[in-house]
């Protein structure tokens, strides 16, 4: 392979939920070699969080996968690269002093411990703030007066630390700065009457530091963040192959390199992304009429606004259902394996009753702002008429999935935002025809997979990392993607059916009243 012998292959990891891929792609922009690691979030001291060393571990060992994988493919030893990117998981709180240190584990996005803060913070800029964003994990910690926040240096996410060990540049990409702080759209970096609103605060409080002190700079996509250094490169590769020098692109959310991986960054497009969490993209032409505290505002890695419906479960539950019938089909002494299990969950859901016959499926790991969940209880509800089938079971399942979903959707509707293609991708979707159909007849909007989608994130960073080293002059992002990467590029769409539809919506009236058993769920703990 040419382009990886001569050092021109760029690499994209992103650090999802459950696994950390890197994906290396050649000239034609298609990948050619993948390394992944396997992780999981941790519930310490009331806080979702992934330690730091385990960060680290799990960057090198999806690199030192990747690698192996070019030398098993190709006989060639990774040395150079043309290119590098760094996404992740958006939001959280990741505070460091002076000297480098962490002052607080690593708060996730998963977490739902600032609902003060978030609605302080939504009264005071007229803006919605979410729970999950750093701002309100930062104002949390100050309405809670925790020690640590006077002591802060450096705020960052998880996909700018990365990025810092890797070029030592502070920096973010405009796409996960937006979910760090608003950004306004026409300045292209946060919003300036916002941050003279949030810093007044902090100088009532005597705070050392001002956010500007504290926030990565903020940068469009193809724009200079530095490239890696030596320390980086050793980080990376401890075998010592790895050349430093590399252009690095900025480091971005894992929204926005799922808009770029569906080439959905251009007005009335939109994504959805289905894995551990889901969240639908809509790039806007104008903003919404009012604020509503379920959409958030962020922007496409070039800075347009985008409203985005975040939902924190998703697949979680029947990845643990999954698991419990691969255990069950281990004790009958016919293993079957995982793909197996998933690829008949979602096949059989097209066979189920239209409404699941009266099963429900509320898939909350963990809490759900969209319908004011502080925390979640995963719990399967029948009526005791249920028609209990395989069928309608894994139906439930995935329609569990989307639920939450559809209720955000609901919203941007009755706003009358326009959407031209709606393209989904993630692990939802593997599937062909199953999981696309379904949710097409849930939201009323044709949903299209290209062949592309399973490459996810870590492909969308990579295609950033590309149009980092690669754009013409003048070239936008939504020209070098269409133009060069999508051009000719092969997918399916599949537009709602009305049985599916009408099946969909008898299910979301149960599954709002089932609600009330998930809030009272809430009260179970371990003792």
């Amino acid at each position: 392979m040419d382009c990886i012998r001569e050092g021109q292959a760029i690499l994209g990891m992103e650090l999802g939920s459950t696994r950390i891929k890197a994906v290396l792609i050649g000239e034609d922009y298609k990948p050619v070699a993948m390394g992944t690691y396997d992780w999981e979030n941790q519930l310490e001291n009331g806080y979702w969080t992934y330690s730091l060393e385990k960060v680290q571990e799990g960057v090198r060992g999806a690199y030192a996968s990747l690698k192996a994988d070019v030398q098993e493919k190709y006989g060639i030893t990774l040395t150079r690269l043309g290119g590098i990117g760094v996404s992740a998981m958006m939001h959280g709180y990741l505070a460091f002093d002076t000297n480098g240190e962490l002052l607080v584990p690593f708060r996730t996005w998963r977490n739902t411990t600032t609902g003060e803060a978030a609605e302080q913070l939504t009264a005071l800029f007229h803006f919605a703030i979410p729970q999950r964003w750093s701002i309100a994990h930062l104002h949390q910690a100050i309405l809670n007066g925790e020690e640590h926040v006077r002591k802060i240096a450096r705020l960052t996410t998880l996909a700018g630390y990365v990025h810092t060990l890797l070029t030592g540049k502070h920096v973010l990409g405009v796409g996960d700065a937006s979910g760090m702080f608003p950004i306004d759209s026409e300045t292209g970096t946060y919003d300036a009457g916002m941050m003279a609103e949030y810093d007044a605060l902090l100088a009532e409080r005597h705070m050392p530091w001002r956010l500007s002190d504290i926030l990565p700079g903020v940068l469009n996509a193809g724009g200079d963040a530095g490239r890696l250094t030596e320390s980086g490169a050793r980080f990376l590769d401890p075998e010592g192959d790895l050349e430093a020098g590399v252009p690095a692109a900025p480091p971005e959310g894992d929204a926005g390199t799922g808009m770029v991986a569906t080439n959905s960054v251009a007005v009335r497009t939109g994504n959805i992304s289905a894995g551990t969490s889901a969240f639908a993209m809509v790039v806007l032409e104008k903003g919404l009429s009012r604020l509503h505290p379920e959409i958030d505002m962020v922007t496409t890695p070039s800075g347009r606004p985008v409203a985005m419906v975040h939902c924190n479960n998703c697949t979680s539950d029947i990845n643990a259902w999954a698991n419990m019938l691969h255990g069950f089909t281990e004790a009958c002494g016919t293993p079957v394996s995982m793909g197996t299990i998933y690829e008949n969950i979602f096949r059989q859901a097209m066979q189920g009753d239209a409404d699941c016959g009266g099963m429900v499926n509320i898939p909350y790991l963990s809490g759900e702002h969209i319908t004011g969940m502080a925390e979640g209880r995963p719990m399967l509800v029948r009526l005791p008429d249920a028609n209990i089938s395989f069928a309608n079971f894994a139906r439930s399942l995935v329609f569990g999935a989307m639920a939450s979903l559809k209720l955000g959707m609901d919203i941007l509707a009755e706003e009358n935002v326009q959407i031209d293609s709606l393209l989904g991708h993630g692990g939802f979707f593997k599937t062909p025809g199953t999981a696309q159909r379904l949710m097409a007849s849930a939201l009323g909007i044709p949903v299209s997979v290209m062949e592309t989608a399973s490459e996810g994130g870590p492909w969308g960073m990579a295609l950033l990392a590309a149009y980092r080293v690669q754009q013409e002059k003048g070239e936008s992002l939504d020209e070098f993607l269409m133009d060069k990467v999508f051009a000719g590029a092969a997918g399916t769409a599949i537009g709602p059916e009305e049985a599916d539809a009408e099946g969909f919506n008898a299910y979301m009236a149960f599954y709002m009243q089932a609600l009330e058993a998930e809030r009272a769920a809430c009260a179970m703990n371990r003792e």
